[in-house]
């Protein structure tokens, strides 16, 4: 394992926290809704999956089962995810995104963009190109 240089350690941490400051003002930037932010969570993997079992979906948002089944409920009861049968297994049910679900999720995706278009808009030009830079690093970082 290689071991991070004083300088590397810092800049882990700045990113680190600049990263979170910049998430937490885009979960600010969505649209008011009931949905809590697991639920939203939750709700965003089962979208980006297709469709997952209560199970992969509980795996994917890394809790236990007991509470993604209180987070599948309340998403169920709001008419933002459907159960069908396990096409292999009449034991377990798939779960799926509604339409209805596909349309909160682009608003909240749309509210997101469009707060951080605003302040990139503050932005030069040089300094916008080094966040494109910068945005393609943190993928690579987060693929990694």
């Amino acid at each position: 394992m290689v071991r991070p240089t004083d300088n590397q350690a810092r800049l882990a941490a700045t990113l680190r926290q600049s990263i979170m400051r910049l998430n937490r003002s885009l979960r600010r930037a969505r649209p008011i809704s009931e949905l809590t932010p697991s639920q939203l969570s939750a709700l965003t993997s089962l979208d980006l999956a297709g469709a997952l079992t209560p199970r992969e979906l509980a795996d994917t948002e890394r809790v236990q089962p007991p509470t993604m089944t209180k987070v599948i409920a309340k998403l169920e009861e709001l008419g933002l995810v459907q159960r069908t049968p396990h096409p292999t297994d009449g034991r377990q049910v798939i779960l799926a995104t509604t339409e209805t679900a596909r349309g909160l999720l682009g608003d909240n995706q749309r509210a997101r963009d469009a707060w951080l278009a605003e302040r990139l808009a503050e932005l030069t030009a040089d300094e916008r190109e080094a966040l494109s830079k910068a945005a393609e690093l943190l993928e690579r970082i987060a693929r990694s």
